[in-house]
């Protein structure tokens, strides 16, 4: 019975996974697991039994901070009052002109 209640509380892990060396993770989906070697093999299993990956990572869902629906006005306003960051700031030189 104690058994049951514990697979019912398992945490949530996501799960991300290389698809080639030198690629950036992706996020692959998650899982519940009772701890971080089990959601590892159960990961393995799920999201990369068929070599869709060369590396997995698995993290505990409450680790993740995220943004909130509400900081969706000055946390993603565009940082307008720095022209330096926009490409059409620099001049291209010559040599890299005439390449392409």
């Amino acid at each position: 019975m104690s058994e049951e209640k514990n697979k019912d509380n398992w945490p949530l892990w996501e799960v991300f996974t290389q698809p080639k060396s030198g690629k950036p993770h992706e996020h692959a989906g998650s899982l519940h697991a009772p701890d971080k070697e089990m959601a590892l093999q159960n990961a393995r299993d799920t999201y990369a039994r068929r070599n869709e990956g060369v590396s997995i990572w698995v993290v505990e869902s409450k680790y993740i901070t995220a943004s909130t629906p509400e900081d969706m006005g000055p946390f993603f306003d565009p940082a307008n009052d720095k022209p330096y960051r926009h490409p059409q700031f620099y001049s291209v030189p010559r040599a890299v002109k005439k390449r392409s």
